[in-house]
């Protein structure tokens, strides 16, 4: 019997995207058999990173429906806070999150995510409660927790400092490892456990990461 073939998961690509935010999400999710795919605002025209680093995404935002996703990843910019420029993405996850489809958003994103009304009810973080505070449309500071990375159903958010708590918390979404193996992977990448290594390898071998 054939497998249904797995959703890709849509990185949103834009000027000023912090490329490092997303790394090891990405990196873990292609080597697990995830499937990416850039999304970014024109199909085909080249967005340039914070790193400087020239991307090409394969569709455009407008292009993009929830059904046909398995996850939508926002990650920082320096647009988010310079105007209203990336605001269509913004919208974009409200779509998804509508339809059922997760989000999530890492950095200046969850002021894009603040400004569109999506984080008045769910719990949610970023780099501080300050800087969400006065993002007009905010009114959700009461659910605003301090972590790393905080996940409220289909809503995935973390501050800027926290690219592998994020990742952990996109993989436990997914089901991309087992709870035991996704432990040992965050301790290992996190906080540099040696221990957790023999784990992660033993998992491999046996094909039941």
């Amino acid at each position: 019997m054939n497998e249904t073939p797995r959703k890709p998961v849509h990185l949103a690509v834009y000027d000023t995207f912090a490329d490092w935010e997303t790394g090891h999400t990405t990196a873990h999710l292609t080597q697990r058999g995830h499937g990416i795919r850039t999304v970014g605002p024109v199909a085909g025209a080249p967005v340039t990173t914070m790193g400087g680093v020239r991307v090409q995404p394969d569709l455009a935002l407008a292009d993009l429906r929830p059904e046909d996703s398995a996850l939508l990843i926002l990650t920082g910019a320096s647009l988010w806070d310079t105007g209203d420029a990336l605001a269509p993405f913004a919208a974009k996850a409200r779509q998804f999150l509508d339809a059922g489809v997760p989000v999530a958003a890492i950095c200046g994103a969850t002021a894009g995510l603040a400004r569109e009304g999506l984080l008045n009810d769910r719990a949610h973080t970023s780099g501080a409660s300050f800087y969400l505070a006065p993002q007009p449309g905010y009114t959700g500071a009461e659910h605003y927790v301090e972590a790393d990375a905080v996940t409220d159903g289909d809503l995935i958010t973390a501050g800027p400092t926290e690219p592998v708590a994020f990742a952990r918390e996109v993989f436990a979404r997914l089901g991309v490892y087992k709870p035991d193996v996704l432990d040992a992977w965050y301790r290992l990448f996190h906080d540099s456990d040696a221990s957790a290594y023999p784990i992660l390898m033993a998992a491999a071998e046996a094909g039941d990461a």
